[in-house]
């Protein structure tokens, strides 16, 4: 995260006393060293999982260079501190014996606190599907955000966050897949249209160790579906171009069915949450 000052104009800041930060009355957006016996992680950050090899570089890195990047922290009721941003580094910090940790201390409600945190793992890649899909779905649930909300605060595309939060509608055991890269979003979204879970969690463990592309498991996937008794005609390339282009818009399956100037377009969904986000997009 820039800081927007040059380090010379940063270390004169700096308080590298022990004593509570509180008593020094910090000043928002100001770097402070604050001890890490008055910081608490954030227990609604959307990154659960920490590599352990992960933090033991960092732990390496920080022993020889120190913590390059502050923390953000929200200062809380009681004088202490909440984490924002910088969780990985806290706990480097902790296991280097730190002292203190470089911080900057900014005011936050619940709301801004979950889109910084996820905006941060997202930059930096950090973030499993599932807990990014999960965080979306907080924003949306407990803080009443649209899908095309979310999409604007962490700078992406409305679809997108439509398609990380259908991966919350797989079974337990491939989410626990995706957590564990055993399989990727693509091929887990294309699960997605077999009806059953039974049938979602078959095709899943038939795949570990495949060495399956997106596309072999699509193919897999429709020798499931049920086969009409007239046999398969190959779709209009313009027709599937056009149906691409409303599962774009949308974030979820369409199929259009056309006889001569007439036709259908039929619009899946996989929950009554989804449906009401679909109503919402179409009203």
């Amino acid at each position: 995260m820039a800081l927007g000052k040059g380090l010379s104009s940063l270390i004169p800041q700096q308080k590298t006393s022990t004593q509570k930060a509180k008593k020094t009355t910090p000043q928002e957006g100001r770097l402070w060293n604050i001890p890490l016996s008055e910081i608490t992680p954030n227990p609604d950050q959307p990154r659960k999982n920490f590599a352990h090899a992960e933090i033991e570089n960092l732990v390496a890195s920080i022993k020889k260079h120190g913590v390059m990047q502050p923390l953000t922290v929200s200062e809380l009721p009681d004088g202490s501190y909440q984490i924002i941003a910088g969780e990985r580094r806290f706990r480097a910090s902790q296991i280097a014996g730190l002292p203190t940790v470089p911080a900057i201390v900014r005011s936050a409600t619940p709301q801004e606190k979950l889109e910084l945190g996820l905006i941060e793992n997202i930059q930096r890649q950090q973030l499993n599907p599932i807990e990014e899909a999960f965080a979306y779905k907080r924003l949306t649930n407990e803080f009443g955000l649209t899908q095309k909300e979310v999409a604007k605060q962490v700078g992406k595309k409305r679809p997108t966050i439509a398609n990380m939060m259908r991966l919350l509608e797989l079974p337990e055991e491939v989410q626990k897949g995706l957590i564990e890269e055993k399989i990727s979003a693509g091929k887990a979204r294309a699960l997605l249209t077999l009806k059953s879970e039974a049938e979602q969690i078959a095709m899943y463990q038939s795949m570990i160790g495949e060495k399956m592309s997106v596309r072999d498991v699509e193919r897999s996937v429709a020798k499931k579906r049920p086969v009409s008794r007239k046999g398969s005609v190959r779709k209009d390339p313009n027709l599937r171009a056009q149906e691409e282009l409303i599962e774009d818009r949308l974030g979820t399956k369409v199929q259009i069915t056309k006889k001569g100037e007439k036709g259908k377009i039929v619009i899946e969904y996989y929950s009554l949450e989804e449906l009401k986000r679909l109503l919402q997009e179409l009203t």
